[in-house]
């Protein structure tokens, strides 16, 4: 049963808003709020577990499944080179909800070890990056 103050069940259920980039029964992705770089999603299960040793099996291929095609996407959609994929369990993990991020990533951006500058998005910037990523994704607005 999920705490009834976890932020990523409410943005699951519709509660919450956010730049959904990616819905189907067993996983949802959307952009971070505060964001490395335009573009950072955070792929979460539907079902709340805070940790990836608490997902059960079946549970995981779907959610890398969603990882491993916006990682794959994020280049021609975004202009990036590449993604950097990661996930935080109990420490450094912000929202006790399991979450994988997915950031794009060029050379010389200035990323740099694991302390990194994080930004807001510009007025309208995050519906219009999301809009690229479900385009590219192939998802129904």
């Amino acid at each position: 049963m999920p705490p009834a103050a976890c932020p990523f069940c409410e943005i699951v259920a519709g509660r919450a808003a956010a730049d959904v980039v990616w819905a189907d029964a067993e996983v949802v992705a959307f952009l971070d709020r505060s964001p490395l770089f335009a573009g950072h999603t955070l792929v979460v299960p539907r079902e709340h577990v805070v940790t990836l040793a608490d997902l059960e099996p079946q549970a995981l291929s779907p959610l890398f499944a969603v990882v491993q095609r916006l990682s794959a996407t994020m280049p021609a959609a975004l202009g990036c080179e590449g993604a950097f994929v990661a996930n935080n369990n109990v420490v450094s993990q912000s929202v006790a909800h399991l979450h994988v991020h997915v950031v794009p990533r060029t050379r010389g951006d200035g990323l740099r070890g694991f302390f990194w500058p994080r930004r807001r998005y510009a007025e309208g910037e995050s519906g219009h990056v999301a809009e690229r990523l479900r385009e590219a994704l192939g998802v129904a607005p």
